[in-house]
């Protein structure tokens, strides 16, 4: 496959860029204002959080909405993998939390310690008991670095190890690391995967692919060992035609792929990772001069020690119980999930956000007003898959793995210039519309 960058191409696709975002940024058509004053309570003041938040004050007054979550920072995630690559600053993925808040609502600045939807409460690290006519989860993964034995996220940087999921501290971190490496001029890198689901499936794909093209730009790349280990058998990516794509891809490069394999434990002071093979109890240990560890996630403490878990299925006592169409609780039809607190097939990007937001805004709105709740998610998700430095493809896909892909001068399948383009200068702008509830 030719990948080309003309100028001729850049024009073109710029202009069409420029039609399709004055399209999508366009305000959705909105029902009147509810005529209720029931009061909705937000736990996560993340992505989902603020985007709903701006999205229902338009149809409720601000004094019926109340935002939980002491996190002052607000993180543009889907940046991380660009400075754990040494192209962007950190500062570039920073902004506050207030000022994407819409004015008058409540904002909570502590992080919520029990849920008790039988009471239809939550309650507040502070002991305050806050009541709701409906509540809405949307807390994001946890990290659990210490079910790696030995790990910790304040290893991040040292020893050799990378992570770019903590935040821009731990992408710069990454990045230091990874220099460090290649500094060294020879050594052998490890990549992992995660036997959990995990917040943005295709980053540790988008890290090895911009660590590969960093080695090829030292014009020392034999000299580096690269290998990615995952924990399943012949995937790397849930999606046929991109986990042939990608195997082929690092066929290519010289990846050495592990297939089951699991990582369980990291000795920073031999720098050795411990691995778990298959089902089977048996490990084994390999030195490395670097390691980019990608966690074990899950839902918060807090939701798996609540009636809000699944009780049941492949995401019992791990993942928020939410109906993967309308997002509703299967036990408890005041309570919503958004974002990658629920345990539904596809859910862990900030794409999926964007298209789930306006679903539990229409499906509340419905909820309040007695009727049936006929918006669905179709399971959308969006992963920019870096492939080297100035291409990528625009990996679009829903429910069953079926591609949706949104610009028909994008191939969902090639590597271009323009999906490229698309992760490193057009998706910021799209997320902070969404944010303000735009889009």
């Amino acid at each position: 496959m030719r990948y080309q960058n003309s100028n001729q191409e850049r024009r073109r696709f710029l202009k069409l860029l420029a039609g399709a975002g004055a399209i999508s940024l366009m305000p959705t058509s909105l029902p009147s204002r509810a005529q209720t004053r029931a009061k909705v309570v937000i736990v996560g003041n993340g992505a989902a959080g603020i985007s709903l938040a701006n999205r229902l004050i338009q149809h409720l007054s601000a004094d019926q909405i109340s935002l939980v979550g002491a996190r002052q920072r607000h993180l543009y995630q889907p940046g991380q993998t660009l400075v754990a690559s040494g192209l962007w600053k950190a500062s570039q993925v920073l902004s506050t939390t207030e000022q994407w808040l819409p004015a008058g609502i409540k904002w909570h600045q502590q992080n919520a310690n029990a849920f008790l939807p039988e009471q239809q409460q939550v309650v507040l690290e502070d002991g305050t008991k806050l009541s709701y006519d409906v509540l809405v989860v949307a807390m994001g993964a946890q990290l659990n670095y210490t079910l790696i034995e030995g790990m910790d996220e304040r290893l991040i940087g040292q020893h050799g190890i990378g992570s770019v999921y903590p935040g821009p501290e731990g992408a710069l971190a990454t990045d230091t690391a990874f220099k460090h490496f290649m500094n060294k001029g020879e050594g052998k890198a490890i990549f992992t995967l995660s036997n959990t689901p995990i917040k943005c499936a295709g980053a540790p794909l988008k890290m090895t692919f911009t660590s590969l093209a960093r080695l090829e730009q030292t014009g020392r790349r034999q000299a580096f060992d690269v290998n990615f280990t995952t924990p399943f058998k012949d995937r790397l990516f849930s999606i046929p035609v991109y986990n042939d794509f990608v195997m082929k891809r690092f066929g290519e490069q010289g990846v050495d792929i592990s297939d089951e394999k699991t990582l369980i434990g990291i000795d920073v002071a031999s720098k050795k990772a411990r691995f778990a093979i298959g089902a089977k109890e048996t490990t084994i240990e390999e030195e490395y001069d670097y390691i980019h560890v990608v966690p074990p996630m899950s839902a918060p403490d807090v939701v798996k020690r609540s009636d809000l878990v699944w009780g049941q299925g492949p995401h019992k006592d791990e993942w928020m119980a939410a109906d993967q169409y309308t997002l509703q609780h299967p036990k408890f039809p005041n309570v919503f999930g958004i974002g990658d607190v629920t345990g539904i097939p596809l859910s862990k990007t900030a794409a999926s956000v964007k298209k789930q937001v306006p679903v539990i805004e229409a499906n509340i709105l419905s909820f309040l007003n007695d009727k049936p709740l006929e918006a669905n998610f179709n399971g959308y998700t969006s992963c920019p898959l870096i492939t080297g430095f100035g291409k990528a493809m625009l990996v679009e896909f829903g429910y069953g793995g079926k591609l949706l892909p949104s610009f028909p001068f994008i191939s969902p399948t090639e590597e271009t210039w323009m999906a490229w383009v698309m992760k490193e200068q057009m998706l910021l702008p799209a997320y902070q519309a969404m944010l303000d509830g735009k889009i």
